[in-house]
């Protein structure tokens, strides 16, 4: 790798920014040989598009090679900052740019775009369609949600992914190569990459902090403790990807699962001040729907997966309110993990079972040769039978008995669930 020389005073993410496409790290499935991204750098055209991806993933960095690629002007608004004035001084520029003695491209680079309203996100619009710059966002919402229909059918949109614990150390030994960090023994190491989580100006920046603290100390290699003791309570308690982590979601499900919403509430808040996503933990809830309510009570899955929704829209800290909802809501479901052990005994089933062939009448039969050859024959359309239902019609292979993988619990929906299947099978033991 080479690294432009900076000034030493100059912060380490800017000293180790990637100066071209080779330099960057991570987003190989965009950037790799033959990806849409490196095709888009290579092509010579540039073109609008939205990067979508958690913070820190090299958003920004990829928006400043474009320009450079493109030999392109660089303006850059916050949508945190910025509204229609900074939008309008950058129209200004690019059209100066565009009619200058030396024509140049421009690159509009609008970092949160997802936070400019309606009218902001349109003022772009008739630029972009006449071409005065190229338009990227940067956004970690979803732009389905959060990007104006009119600019979002104008734009590419590009999915950024977290950075892998490899792509994170990479950083790393980047930072040691120019002399900027010191060594870093193991487990010291796996607790920085934890805490980053994907994210590499998380990263970058606890090095620069590290790094000064260790060169007061006089601190080679750094340590674990040591790293405890100079970083303080947030690396202490954040624990992503090791046992506490672990434990302690085994901990919020058990709540769950045992119906003790206050316990249930208290790991789940433990988890995230911990610096848990949240996006993870709406995944584990929906999970726990589906493997400890069941059918007990389905809405409980429904539930789960608005909560999810919810927080996709409102992101944190108002989304984690509707997680905390579905979290009590799961505490005091009825319990059933019916569904969950049927499917289970069935895969165990099939795994070990043969292939057994489809009894004729249940095959399906498209074609007058596959009728001549009694596909389908026999086969008794339910909904004409009494009630809905082909008392004593058959739907397992051959000479295979009733398995009984799903045997409901006599809690909840599963009550009427269990009445139901057992006057179903006395209807089919009648007929013989």
């Amino acid at each position: 790798m080479t690294v432009v020389p900076l000034s030493p005073q100059a912060p380490l993410a800017e000293r180790l920014r990637p100066r071209h496409l080779g330099e960057v790290i991570g987003q190989q499935h965009l950037l790799g040989e033959g990806m849409a991204l490196r095709l888009a750098f290579e092509s010579g055209q540039p073109h609008s598009c939205i990067l979508w991806g958690p913070p820190g993933v090299g958003k920004t960095t990829i928006a400043r090679l474009m320009a450079d690629a493109f030999d392109a002007q660089f303006l850059s608004i916050s949508a945190v900052l910025g509204g229609v004035k900074d939008i309008r001084e950058a129209v200004d520029k690019a059209q100066a740019a565009r009619t200058g003695l030396q024509p140049q491209r421009t690159i509009m680079f609008v970092d949160e775009v997802h936070r400019f309203n309606k009218s902001q996100q349109d003022a772009f619009l008739p630029h972009v369609e006449s071409g005065l710059f190229t338009f990227i966002g940067a956004t970690t919402e979803n732009p389905s949600f959060e990007v104006n229909s009119a600019l979002l059918s104008r734009a590419a949109v590009y999915v950024l992914q977290s950075l892998t614990e490899d792509d994170l150390k990479n950083i790393v030994l980047r930072a040691q190569g120019i002399q900027a960090v010191p060594a870093i023994e193991p487990d010291a190491l796996a607790r920085l990459l934890a805490y980053a989580d994907g994210d590499a100006r998380r990263l970058l920046n606890t090095l620069e902090t590290l790094s000064m603290a260790a060169t007061r100390e006089k601190i080679d290699p750094v340590t674990d403790a040591w790293l405890l003791r100079v970083l303080g309570e947030r690396m202490r308690r954040y624990d992503k990807g090791g046992e506490q982590f672990y434990d302690t979601i085994s901990a919020l499900h058990k709540s769950v699962r045992g119906s003790d919403p206050d316990a249930a509430l208290y790991w789940f808040v433990r988890m995230l001040d911990g610096g848990a996503d949240p996006r993870y933990m709406a995944r584990r809830l929906i999970r726990m729907a589906s493997e400890d309510v069941g059918l007990a009570d389905p809405r409980a899955l429904r539930l789960a997966l608005d909560a999810a929704d919810v927080y996709e829209r409102l992101g944190s800290p108002e989304g984690e309110l509707t997680l905390a909802q579905c979290v009590i809501y799961l505490a005091m479901a009825p319990k059933s993990n019916a569904a969950y052990k049927a499917f289970n005994e069935a895969k165990a089933f099939v795994k070990k079972d043969g292939t057994r062939p489809v009894p004729m009448h249940l095959r399906n039969a498209p074609t007058q040769l596959m009728k001549q050859l009694d596909y389908g024959k026999g086969y008794r359309y339910a909904h004409d039978e009494e009630d809905g239902f082909a008392a004593g019609e058959r739907y397992l292979p051959e000479g295979m008995t009733d398995p009984g993988f799903y045997r409901p619990v006599r809690r909840g929906l599963e009550i009427k669930i269990a009445d139901k299947l057992e006057e179903l099978r006395k209807r089919n033991s009648a007929t013989g």
